[in-house]
């Protein structure tokens, strides 16, 4: 096994240019032993999304209003890097009804979350939702706060209550009948001074599935129909802002970059990306269809895009603190006509498949510039959770509490 990166920064230092925050104030060194002695000693299962056509996976196979993706292969890169840094026992577990047995059965000390849900409705929040019952710490966010993320029209609901500017929109459910434009009082609210176009999409997914561009009004009845017709969920009807699009990744403040781990006074806002549209995308096309490739990509940078920059740290900031987020998401942001930036939509579970030559992630693809590899990065949102754990949830972490005593 490689060296492990504690064993390359023996003195974790802090940010000298901010003050230390009230969370474990001048205790790096006791987080660098504990994180030195959890890593040798340590049952970590990283979790993917289960496949409920197994048998017993679940006891009835029902719909999936969010669209379905395992995650096992960055699951695997997950675990490839947290045995690169030094965890001894990593192993892989799908996030389906038979988890708890599991494990139970591998005494599993702490969780990864890897996973979107198996089925059924708000299946982003099902995975924690079962750990917090079970007993189990996890890296990731907690139930409420995964679907709050993951549901666009809610969390759009909880930009609107910070001051925090996003795109305006309404949403729609065909149980209330067909969506009408010049019926709907709501909808003549919000777009009295917008005629098109508009973007129609799914309120929980991934990877820009289902989503449309709609030029006219009298087109969105359709369009939300069809939806509907694929998700049997919510509808959002948002006004297409025809702007640069970016996006923007931030994290707890605890992070190993440049060879040490720094405790910063705040959240740690890195990945300002500008996403690349070809001439025939007016949003950026689906993962799936169009991989992300470096050229899709383009790192921003104080230097020559101070402005941008600027205002993607603001975003990220002011989200990750004002809607109280613990872990990392990757925020959808895109520009008005002015340049002014509007936050569409956040990912609670942002792709962390490990970069190569020819492909990348959003949140991995400007790591070299902040002074960080994908392994500094699985290990930073590793020790930002135990820290976090240990600093607030003590009252969650007997058995990791027990490890250290041994």
């Amino acid at each position: 096994m490689n060296s492990t990166l504690l064993e390359k920064a023996p003195n974790p230092v802090k940010q000298a240019r901010s003050p230390l925050p009230p969370r474990r104030v001048g205790r790096e060194q006791e987080l660098h032993d504990q994180l030195s002695t959890l890593l040798s000693k340590i049952n970590l299962a990283v979790i993917y999304g289960g496949n409920k056509t197994e048998d017993g996976a679940v006891i009835n196979q029902i719909g999936n209003p969010r669209s379905w993706k395992s995650y096992q292969a960055v699951a695997e890169d997950i675990a490839s890097a947290l045995e690169r840094i030094g965890c001894r026992n990593v192993i892989l577990l799908p996030d389906d009804m038979r988890l708890g047995d599991r494990l139970r059965a591998e005494k599993v000390h702490l969780a990864w979350l890897n996973t979107g849900g198996v089925q059924g409705y708000n299946s982003m929040a099902h995975a924690s939702a079962m750990l917090e019952l079970f007993g189990v710490p996890y890296v990731g966010h907690d139930p409420l706060t995964a679907g709050l993320l993951d549901s666009k029209h809610v969390f759009k609901q909880a930009l609107k209550a910070c001051g925090i500017p996003t795109a305006p929109f309404v949403t729609w459910h065909l149980a209330r009948g067909p969506f009408v434009p010049k019926q709907n009082p709501a909808f003549k609210r919000q777009f009295k001074n917008h005629t098109g176009p508009f973007v129609v999409k799914p309120v929980s997914g991934r990877a820009s599935h289902h989503v449309k561009v709609i030029d006219r009004a009298e087109d969105l009845t359709d369009a939300v129909n069809e939806i509907f017709l694929v998700t049997e969920n919510h509808v959002l009807i948002e006004g297409y802002l025809p702007g640069r699009e970016f996006c923007v990744a931030v994290c707890g403040p605890v992070v190993f970059r440049y060879g040490q781990v720094h405790r910063y006074s705040g959240p740690f806002v890195f990945a300002e990306i500008e996403r690349v549209l070809e001439a025939d995308e007016k949003i950026f096309t689906s993962m799936d269809l169009r991989p992300i490739t470096r050229s899709r990509v383009r790192g921003l940078s104080p230097e020559t895009d101070p402005e941008e920059v600027r205002q993607l740290e603001t975003l990220g900031r002011r989200v990750f603190e004002d809607l109280s987020l613990e872990t990392l998401v990757r925020l959808d942001v895109r520009a008005d006509e002015n340049g002014k930036m509007y936050v569409l939509e956040a990912n609670p579970k942002p792709d962390l498949k490990a970069p190569t030559a020819e492909k990348t992630s959003l949140v991995c693809a400007s790591l070299q510039q902040f002074g960080m590899s994908y392994d500094d990065l699985v290990f930073s949102l590793l020790a930002d959770r135990i820290d976090l754990l240990f600093a607030c949830r003590r009252g969650t972490v007997h058995e990791l509490i027990k490890l250290l005593q041994v």
